[in-house]
């Protein structure tokens, strides 16, 4: 009778060790909402976790494959995602490096013959260890146009993919419905994607979140009227087109630190206090293009 005791793996050990619970941390910190894509983060850390257990045990012969694909509108969190992503492939000992490098069409694909090869190949290279992110990836497929060089970029990138998936890992990005044609497109793609995570447009709350966290972080605040005004301007503003979520809030935080500085600087003659340097008013946010009247409701 073989009386050998199993081993015991305290995964919660294992876990701590890994040096993986600050940096989920630091994503929750980082990242107001998106519930969704937390969770998804944390259940693929977690699957992530258990494969290195099983591989350091013997019980694993060949390491999951890792290229992701983000979906959703700008302005989400992506980027924000896929360097979390990367520190957690690094600190579980799937990548090299926990570097992020990222990458539209025009870093990869080249204007005349000869010129693609080398411009992909040379940011794989800068990639590799790991991770490559590729913004608006569904630009690299122009079907409309017969002398596109994107299929070029797009069988490099397979291939590596394939070939040195041990040591890097590809995150697609883009609107959700391009993604999905060009994946349609692109079955090569498809079947060499693990992960598929949708991140949702903040809720108008969130928003308002962000902008505090934002102003915060630049030692700005908000007056009480000027949040008000905010909150109105966020309303108008989700509801033109190209609203890009915490990208058009910092867009807009931007305008309205500008209309403060010359606000300031226009009454040049009076006494400022740090206060008044800190703190946007109304006006700031009033003056916006987005709550003038419209031309029928203008007086």
């Amino acid at each position: 009778m073989d009386m050998t005791t199993p081993a015991i793996i305290d995964i919660k050990a294992a876990f701590e060790a890994s040096g993986v619970g600050p940096v989920l941390e630091q994503l929750d910190r980082d990242l107001v909402g998106l519930a969704p894509v937390k969770r998804r983060i944390r259940e693929i850390a977690a699957l992530l976790l258990v494969d290195k257990l099983r591989r350091d045990n013997g019980l694993t012969a060949q390491p999951p494959t890792l290229h992701m694909s983000f979906t959703g509108n700008p302005g989400t969190g992506k980027t924000t995602v896929a360097a979390r992503m990367a520190d957690i492939l690094h600190k579980l000992g799937y990548i090299r490096s926990n570097h992020l490098v990222s990458v539209t069409r025009d870093d990869l694909v080249g204007q005349y013959i000869g010129h693609t090869a080398p411009k992909t190949k040379e940011i794989l290279k800068k990639a590799m260890g790991g991770v490559l992110f590729i913004d608006e990836a569904y630009y690299l497929y122009r079907p409309e146009n017969e002398r596109d060089y994107g299929q070029e970029a797009i069988e490099i990138l397979l291939q590596v993919m394939e070939n040195r998936r041990d040591d890097l890992v590809v995150i697609l990005a883009g609107y959700a419905d391009r993604m999905e044609r060009f994946f349609t497109s692109n079955p090569g793609f498809r079947s060499r994607i693990a992960h598929h995570i949708d991140f949702p447009d903040y809720a108008p709350d969130e928003l308002m979140q962000i902008a505090e966290y934002m102003l915060r972080d630049q030692n700005y605040r908000f007056s009480p009227e000027a949040k008000d005004a905010f909150r109105t301007y966020l309303d108008a503003r989700m509801q033109q087109p190209h609203f890009s979520n915490a990208r058009s809030v910092r867009n807009a935080l931007d305008r309205a630190r500008l209309r403060q500085a010359v606000r300031l600087f226009e009454t040049r003659d009076q006494a400022l206090t740090v206060d008044d340097l800190m703190t946007l008013g109304p006006q700031e946010i009033l003056a916006s293009r987005v709550l003038a009247p419209k031309p029928e409701q203008a007086a």
